[in-house]
């Protein structure tokens, strides 16, 4: 349980970072900080203490095995992440080359 609330914790100090930060460098790592709790988080849902591998063998018991579809689904969350990041990332830095500032407040001023 203690593990879950520590995730929890992680993905608020990722949503303060989106939330509350003007600089859109850190927004973006605010939201890789997001990403990376929720990819913990499903990690830990098919996480079993003492667990095996999911491999099904013939002089085995079906016993405490570890769910492997969480896994499946962080893989494919962290390419497209990573994706999302690198697009995040280039709409910056056309940003910056435009208005020359990575502050929110001065981009909304300009309005141009």
């Amino acid at each position: 349980m203690t593990l879950y609330f520590l995730c929890l914790m992680l993905f608020c100090v990722g949503l303060y970072g989106v939330l509350r930060k003007r600089n859109i460098v850190k927004m973006i790592v605010g939201l890789g900080i997001m990403e990376y709790a929720m990819n913990l988080f499903f990690v830990l849902l098919g996480y079993r203490f003492h667990g095996r591998a999911p491999i099904d063998a013939k002089d085995q018991d079906i016993l405490n095995m570890v769910d492997p579809l969480p896994q499946a689904l962080v893989l494919t969350s962290i390419v497209i992440g990573l994706a999302v990041t690198a697009l995040i990332i280039s709409i910056a830095l056309r940003i910056y080359e435009k208005y020359g500032t990575f502050d929110i407040t001065k981009i909304r001023k300009l309005k141009g």
